[in-house]
């Protein structure tokens, strides 16, 4: 085996047609993650929903910084409890065959660019599954400047909470190292609570949880979200206005009407970050 196999990645994430990284990883256009910071986890549910993707959101979560959106590239480790033969194998072989230095969390950490989020299943261990504390956070955020989710624990929570330039998602707190886990795959697929994460998916976190976005979805959840922005700025107007009550505008489908008003209302109130919708005669859902 390999840790962070190129041709295993391509291999499992063949929907993803555009750019790529160095080591397999889809490279979602920064202009996509931009426009992910303003979309809600409900937004971004509809879309997968649609599409079959029911296990893509945790929301079992404790966050760091409450008010923080994270948006990145997941790069992500899957650990398991330590078994003897199998860790000291995986440990020697990673050090002498791949040339990696320190423990298995470091492996991982080593490999982060900017806008990556590391995604880490540590089996949802808080004793003694301290994924990471105050010098390996700052080490995340040095590299990302985004942020990391861990099913499992942290420490130094004080130290983290210092940190402006990362946010951390976590299942608990604990004062002890890590020990006594094992790295069984490094981006690969990675399960977190109730929801799975692949190498290069768009983690959406908000405070109501994180969303993991498969790459090739990333651009149709943003022109949704968007619409739907829009759409919901048109309703509060003619709401406030007494021109059309709540009733007529909270329903899946407006009546033809509304809808042609909407165009008109589009044509000189669309703010300039939204101008890039291209609209159909249908409306959106």
């Amino acid at each position: 085996m390999k840790f962070n196999n190129r041709d295993d990645i391509i291999q499992l994430t063949p929907l993803w047609q555009g750019e790529r990284f160095d080591d397999g990883r889809p490279r979602v256009p920064d202009d996509i993650l931009r426009r992910m910071e303003r979309i809600t986890n409900e937004e971004a549910w509809a879309v997968l929903e649609r599409h079959g993707y029911r296990y893509q959101f945790e929301g079992n979560l404790r966050m760091v910084h409450p008010n923080k959106v994270l948006v990145g590239r997941a790069v992500t480790a899957v650990m398991v409890p330590k078994r003897p033969d199998l860790h000291d194998y995986l440990l020697e072989y990673g050090q002498k065959e791949e040339g990696r230095k320190g423990f298995f969390n470091v492996w991982v950490i080593d490999t982060l660019v900017e806008d990556d989020v590391i995604v880490v299943d540590m089996f949802d261990k808080v004793v003694e599954g301290t994924f990471s504390g105050g010098n390996l956070s700052t080490t995340i955020a040095t590299r990302t400047k985004r942020g990391q989710v861990i099913y499992g624990g942290i420490r130094d929570l004080q130290q983290i909470l210092e940190i402006e330039n990362l946010q951390t998602y976590y299942r608990g707190i604990d004062p002890t190292p890590i020990r006594d886990v094992t790295l069984i795959g490094m981006n690969v697929p990675c399960r977190i609570g109730g929801a799975i994460c692949m190498p290069g998916d768009v983690v959406l976190g908000t405070p109501a949880g994180v969303t993991f976005i498969p790459p090739h979805l990333a651009e149709e959840i943003c022109i949704s979200a968007e619409k739907t922005r829009l759409r919901d700025m048109f309703g509060f107007v003619r709401i406030r206005e007494g021109k059309y009550s709540s009733s007529d505008i909270d329903v899946a489908k407006w009546a033809p009407e509304i809808e042609e008003d909407f165009r008109r209302w589009r044509e000189n109130n669309t703010p300039d970050d939204l101008k890039h919708l291209v609209w159909d005669e249908q409306p959106s859902v």
